[in-house]
């Protein structure tokens, strides 16, 4: 059946979605809910080997280019807080919204293949795994997604919930409306002994807080509002008992700045700073970067239909210009790299003002006021036909 789907129904499937997460790349019960959301439509479909990705197909009645619709589809290696009907029934978590992300393209595609007289061309809806660090748009793209239709799409088109945001608002800018990132790993390597004698030994542990210390540091002098640079020591891990000094300390970090150039050179920073120290104290660093991603980047033509779609769909008050890119990543920013197009942010705040002191996203407290749901949907799909209709 084709056609508008009922809010209800796509609130549903963005909880029973909910409540099977899955990490990384290998999804199959979120894989199998998906394609039962997509049965009954006119689509060409494919799945894929190295992944749980899904691709749909929906042609139009006249030629033109393709244009890409894309959700996120894995969860997070969180447990779930709280006592939500339709909660984790494991241990992990969609708690970045992904599952609000894919409803919404299921319902965006229903629309779409019911307004196929509209479609000047053909839309490409890819529904990605393992954007949680686990590469998946790369390896999608490696895979040849973008030419799933014989050609490269005119443009990509995507969207990310936020917690902590006015439900119903769509936030956009011309240029990166998400930073580029650099996640790296440092170990520092000292020498273990007794609790008792550490002048015997090299103390990782106190090297490690110095370091920390430095990164923050270093971020606040080099920082500015308009040129923002975020760090982050999300994992500091050493020892096994509080009497052993360790051998060694690993700090795993997330750096976040407004273009990769000025993370990687931030990165460089933060690794001489971080020998330095260490080596103040006779210890080395070793540094190893984990994965990287560009900024994401809104082109001027994206920002413009962004807007305009916005305001005809929910009138001009939702939309929302955006003075500064959010520090967050996305690996679409890989899809927009080679597409252009523009990438949507859509607050799903689900609790009462001020919005900003709300659990953000990637908190175990987290929830988002799923009514936004059909929005997506219509959102969506309308930014399709009209960019099928520029030609």
């Amino acid at each position: 059946m084709t056609g508008v789907v009922p809010a209800p129904d796509l609130v549903a499937l963005r909880r029973r979605l909910h409540s099977m997460p899955e990490l990384a790349l290998d999804l199959p019960r979120t894989q199998a809910e998906l394609l039962t959301a997509l049965t009954g439509l006119e689509l060409e479909i494919r799945c894929y080997e190295s992944s749980s990705a899904i691709t749909a197909v929906i042609r139009g009645d006249r030629p033109g280019p393709t244009v890409l619709l894309r959700a996120d589809m894995d969860a997070l290696p969180v447990r779930e807080r709280g006592d939500l009907e339709f909660a984790s029934d494991n241990e992990n978590m969609h708690a970045c919204g992904h599952d609000l992300h894919m409803a919404g393209l299921v319902g965006a595609v229903h629309e779409l293949a019911g307004r196929r007289d509209e479609l000047a061309g053909t839309v490409l809806a890819v529904f990605q795994p393992g954007e949680e660090g686990a590469g998946g748009a790369q390896l999608l793209i490696d895979e040849g997604v973008l030419l799933t239709t014989g050609e490269l799409p005119v443009a990509s088109y995507g969207v990310h919930v936020l917690s902590y945001c006015e439900p119903g608002t769509f936030q956009c800018r011309e240029g990166a409306v998400m930073g580029a990132t650099s996640n790296f790993t440092l170990t520092i390597n000292g020498r273990g002994g007794h609790a008792a004698r550490p002048h015997q030994a090299l103390d990782p542990v106190t090297t490690a807080a110095l370091v920390v210390t430095a990164i923050q540091t270093l971020v606040a002098q080099r920082s500015s509002p308009g040129d923002p640079i975020v760090a982050t020591v999300g994992s500091l891990v050493a020892g096994t008992a509080g009497n052993v000094i360790p051998d060694d300390a690993v700090l795993r970090i997330s750096l976040r700045a407004t273009t990769a150039e000025r993370a990687r050179s931030t990165e460089a920073q933060i690794v001489d700073i971080s020998r330095s120290i260490a080596g103040a104290y006779g210890l080395t660093v070793d540094a190893v970067t984990t994965a990287d991603l560009p900024p994401t980047i809104t082109d001027a033509s994206g920002a413009v239909l962004v807007e305009k779609v916005v305001a005809d769909l929910f009138g001009p008050e939702k939309h929302r210009a955006m003075a500064f890119p959010e520090m967050i990543a996305e690996d679409f920013s890989l899809f927009l790299q080679q597409t252009g197009g523009a990438f949507v942010l859509v607050g799903a705040a689900a609790g009462p003002p001020p919005y900003s002191v709300l659990p953000t996203n990637h908190s175990a407290d987290v929830r988002f006021d799923d009514s936004v749901v059909p929005q997506i949907a219509s959102f969506l799909a309308e930014l399709a036909v009209r960019r099928l209709q520029e030609g």
